[in-house]
């Protein structure tokens, strides 16, 4: 799994799967598909989860889709 694709897990699910430099990876990710930069505390309501999550469902749902075994 590519770091970009933790980035779409991460934003989906919730679980952190980026640590340490890589977080940015992820804060890109939500930026770009929110449209706008998101501040760390932002992430503490749940209004922004529901956001983030409707705003990478697509990604998500194709990064299952195109799974493969290896």
């Amino acid at each position: 799994m590519t770091k970009h694709e933790c980035a779409i897990v991460t934003a989906f699910t919730g679980i952190t799967m980026l640590t340490g430099e890589d977080i940015g990876i992820f804060y890109k990710y939500i930026e770009d598909k929110i449209g706008r930069p998101i501040w760390t505390h932002e992430l503490a309501a749940p209004e922004m989860w529901h956001r983030i999550k409707e705003a990478c469902k697509e990604d998500f749902i194709e990064l299952c889709r195109t799974a493969t075994d290896e």
